[in-house]
């Protein structure tokens, strides 16, 4: 039985794509639908080039869920990953998706997460702390921000002669190669 998938982001969509890419030889998970909460996310129009429908929904309609629980439905969305994704998921959605929907965050939580750590903010934050090492965390969504139970974490180094930018770099080659095997792994697992 194929699991349908759908995606949220909210800005580029790099993960976006990397996943649909990733699960286009794959005959049980197809990523059928790209949501996002920002008008001018290119994630949409990665999604077009891909071939994927996707949409986007202002926060009125996030805010309650309903429609875009409708849209979900209507796909017959099994499975839901947030990558890239800033808004907070209301709770008619995450009741719908108990433990089938996935966030990633650019750090080792609990560190550097919670509300308003996302991109380089969580960079430099690992950063000023004088962490020795980062990563990220693939986490089930739940109601408090990158507070669900982790479902794995990777590690890379932190260097002394880091900036903001070069770890972003060896964080996003971590996102880029885990994260769709864990979803894969997840998914497996239903």
């Amino acid at each position: 039985m194929i699991t349908n998938v759908a995606i949220l982001a909210s800005g580029s969509g790099t993960n976006a794509e990397n996943i649909t890419r990733y699960f286009m030889s794959n005959p049980d998970v197809h990523v059928s639908l790209i949501l996002t909460n920002s008008q001018k996310a290119f994630a949409l129009q990665r999604a077009r080039n891909l071939g994927i429908p996707c949409a986007y929904f202002s926060k009125e309609f996030w805010q309650d869920g309903e429609a875009v629980l409708g849209l979900l439905k209507a796909y017959n969305i099994g499975f839901v990953v947030l990558a890239g994704f800033l808004a907070k998921i209301p709770d008619a959605i995450l009741r719908a998706y108990p433990h089938r929907m996935v966030n990633i965050h650019p750090s080792l939580l609990p560190l550097h997460g919670g509300k308003g750590m996302y991109g380089d903010r969580v960079h430099e934050d690992v950063l000023r702390c004088g962490d020795k090492e980062s990563g990220i965390t693939i986490h089930y969504t739940s109601e408090v921000y990158d507070a669900g139970q982790i479902v794995a974490q990777y590690r890379c180094e932190v260097k002394p002669d880091d900036t903001p930018e070069t770890l972003a770099t060896r964080v996003h080659a971590l996102e880029y190669e885990y994260y769709p095997k864990v979803i894969e792994r997840l998914i497996s697992e239903l």
